[in-house]
């Protein structure tokens, strides 16, 4: 069996969730059965990867034109397969042009959905037309599609109706258990500003409205005094975000001295030595499928606060691996809560509760046992194998 993997990122050029789970389903997959990658971007040093860019004729055209071009260079090769399958809007479209062109089916694994970030229109405009347009049409017609969660699948059905749920299967995003335990560096978390002798509240993740970085950093002057909080964002979607996060953090530096801000992509031992040394790993995103970071942080022995939206319940278990802060969200797509007031008090009463619990370090062992149990990569390859074969069997 002969699977094309097609997706913007890949190892060594990760920015986001998708990413990184590309990058561990592909290395435990190739246990298994052949794989082929297809990727954008730069020439990648690794068996069986290749990289594709769009034609030079297409430089000054809107970005989602660029992806559409890419995705074409993509499809000739793609001949061959037994099944295509592909990871956000950026590979759909390439997707299920190989499909109806070679004769072979097609899967997606929803990481997120762009009729859930509505926001993008505002900023990217017909670019987000178009990639709505992708996303939509790729998954009316994909022969089946993959969930990353029971609440992503939710999602799905809520926001295209039309699409049978028969071809959505659930299969949980996973971590990399080896790779991602608790380690004591106290001198590379000190490289980064942060005082590993004192407690830590770290936050992780891109500086977009998703991520809800603005509602932790209104919560955090409520944090005691002695309470570090640490910022590993950047990559911020558009300016003007940047702008409103530098604002609050400049706001919260007049009564707070410890707030740490790391703006450079972290590797994966910098990120493991601070999540190690937190006290609390905080995720206060309003659209989070499941949330890879919060997998990350619970693996590294560290207990969580986070959103109860989307498929992060499915993660945390609320008074067991951390706490899970309620929110009443608008229903137009954006995810925002309906009282902002009311969930940035929530959110920082949960972090102050979980920093003050007595129970603290039990917590932190019990994070890590449920990754250990729930959602290891041998065990989503295995599913993600059986989604193949049934796939492939019942493909017409």
């Amino acid at each position: 069996m002969r699977i094309d993997l097609i997706t913007k990122e890949y190892p060594p050029f990760i920015y986001g969730g998708a990413g990184v789970h590309v990058a561990e389903l592909v290395r435990v997959l190739r246990k298994h059965t052949e794989v082929q990658v297809r990727c954008f971007g730069e020439v990648r040093d690794e068996t069986d990867t290749h990289s594709y860019s769009h034609p030079e004729s297409f430089n000054a055209t809107n970005g989602a034109l660029q992806t559409m071009a890419t995705d074409l260079t993509m499809v000739n090769d793609i001949a061959g397969a037994d099944l295509v399958h592909s990871h956000t809007w950026y590979a759909n479209f390439a997707g299920q042009v190989a499909s109806s062109l070679h004769g072979i089916p097609h899967l997606i694994t929803a990481h997120s959905l762009e009729p859930l970030r509505p926001w993008k229109e505002e900023q990217l405009g017909g670019g987000y037309r178009l990639s709505s347009w992708i996303e939509r049409t790729a998954y009316e017609g994909a022969t089946g599609i993959i969930a990353v969660s029971a609440g992503m699948r939710a999602d799905i059905l809520r926001s295209y109706p039309q699409i049978d749920p028969a071809k959505v299967s659930v299969v949980h995003n996973g971590i990399d258990l080896e790779a991602f335990q608790a380690a004591n560096n106290p001198d590379l978390v000190r490289a980064h500003g942060i005082d590993p002798d004192q407690r830590s509240v770290v936050f992780v993740g891109r500086i977009t409205q998703q991520k809800g970085l603005p509602y932790l950093l209104k919560a955090a002057r409520e944090l005691p005094s002695d309470v570090q909080l640490v910022l590993c964002a950047g990559a911020p979607d558009t300016p003007q975000i940047l702008q409103d996060v530098s604002d609050l953090v400049a706001e919260l530096r007049k009564i707070r001295s410890n707030v740490v801000w790391v703006e450079q992509h972290l590797s994966r031992v910098e990120l493991i030595a601070i999540l190690s040394a937190a006290t609390v790993f905080a995720c206060p995103s309003i659209y989070e499928p499941l949330g890879i970071v919060n997998l990350e942080a619970m693996a590294c022995g560290t207990p969580v606060v986070a959103t109860a939206t989307g498929g992060i319940p499915e993660v945390v278990a609320h008074g067991k691996t951390g706490l899970l802060v309620e929110i009443e969200q608008l229903q137009d797509g954006s995810g925002k809560p309906l009282d902002e007031k009311k969930f940035v008090a929530d959110f920082a009463a949960a972090l102050n509760e979980m920093l003050e619990s007595p129970n603290i370090a039990e917590f932190g062992l019990a994070a890590r046992k449920r990754v250990e149990d729930h959602f290891s990569w041998d065990s989503i390859a295995e599913q993600t194998l059986s989604v193949y074969r049934g796939a492939i069997a019942n493909f017409k």
